[in-house]
């Protein structure tokens, strides 16, 4: 799951107590942020195995910060306290929480047996990254649908929303169809965070009718 993590952001995004779609889209990717950086440091780690699963062959073979549930309800609990801090009200740090967590249960559909509940085995995973007839149109449809249930309710000028639309589309297009990356090095990583900045910025040139705090 790559911009189908996205369809959380848009989704609650068009809540009317919601932050910004450019927030939203942060907390989206706000797990796999944290594991690209943790690479760095050898916090988490990653390696290039060519057949870990048809789609991808990138094995996260240690990620119990970000990708056990445990860990990503942490981020999910921080990035609602900082936002209740900063809004001053609970219902959008509730749901900024919300999407924070949503990336594991959507990374769970696709991954390979790699997710944890708190850092240790059991590994968990249904595997639909071996399976892209299934995988790639749901992705796609997450996406669409929920960017639709987004513009209906709060109705953003399109242009914006719609070079949002298709800088996703882009991305996930050469992350589908692009070379696949043949070692793990910096590049990989700092390419990950490159593309979540670009699309976050994106994403809070999308103006909507709220206007509350900095955040909103």
């Amino acid at each position: 799951m790559f911009i189908g993590h996205y369809s959380a952001a848009f989704a609650v995004a068009a809540h009317p107590k919601a932050p910004r779609l450019g927030t939203l889209m942060i907390g989206a990717q706000l797990v796999d942020i944290a594991f690209f950086s943790f690479t760095f440091t050898g916090w988490e780690k990653m390696r290039i195995t060519p057949g870990t699963t048809v789609m991808n062959p990138m094995d996260l073979y240690h990620m119990p910060l970000t990708h056990s549930l445990l860990g990503a309800a942490l981020w999910a609990l921080g990035f609602a306290l900082v936002l209740r801090a900063m809004m001053r009200e609970w219902m959008p740090a509730l749901l900024g929480g919300a999407v924070v967590l949503s990336h594991w249960f959507l990374d769970l559909l696709v991954h390979a047996p790699d997710l944890t509940l708190a850092g240790s085995p059991p590994k968990l995973g249904l595997g639909l990254w071996n399976h892209p007839r299934i995988e790639m149109p749901l992705e796609i449809a997450l996406v669409l649908g929920s960017a639709f249930l987004f513009a209906r309710a709060k109705k953003p000028p399109r242009r914006p929303l719609l070079i949002l639309i298709g800088a996703l589309l882009a991305v996930q297009a050469y992350n589908w169809f692009g070379p696949a990356p043949k070692e793990m090095d910096a590049s990989l990583p700092l390419s990950a965070l490159l593309g979540f900045t670009l699309l976050a910025w994106l994403a809070y040139r999308v103006p909507t009718h709220r206007s509350q705090g900095i955040v909103s």
